[in-house]
């Protein structure tokens, strides 16, 4: 939570008027290092909209298409990141890959790829379970 600039006004009128530093801190209770940061920059610091810089959106759909089977940690790899770099980037796009918890013998075991935003992906299921 930030101070909000009149706040910051009111105690930078105090210094102007001849106060310490150490003194306008203690009456208000704030640290004297904020007082110290408000003298060189008073306004609010407004937060950046970052955009990725680890994982390509692009890259990460195709791979996806490619490898639908792959965990989270394999993709890492590939990208050279970490698994929850991953996590926030699949989440950021929308991507959730579902698979059916079904016994593996069962010839119904299915996977599929659900984009939210894009076209489904068919996977093939294997020559084994058809």
């Amino acid at each position: 939570m930030s101070y909000p600039i009149h706040f910051r006004k009111k105690i930078l009128a105090k210094l102007e008027e001849g106060q310490s530093i150490r003194a306008v801190a203690q009456h208000f209770e704030i640290n004297k290092n904020t007082i110290v940061e408000w003298k060189k920059r008073i306004e609010i610091k407004r937060t950046r909209p970052r955009k990725p810089s680890k994982v390509n959106d692009d890259a990460l759909r195709a791979d996806v298409e490619q490898y639908p089977d792959d965990y989270q940690y394999e993709r890492a790899a590939r990208f050279g990141c970490g698994t929850s770099t991953i996590g926030d980037a699949l989440k950021r796009l929308n991507i959730t890959i579902k698979k059916n918890l079904t016994a593996p013998e069962s010839k119904n075991r299915t996977q599929r790829t659900v984009f939210k935003r894009f076209k489904p992906i068919k996977v093939p299921t294997p020559d084994h379970l058809s």
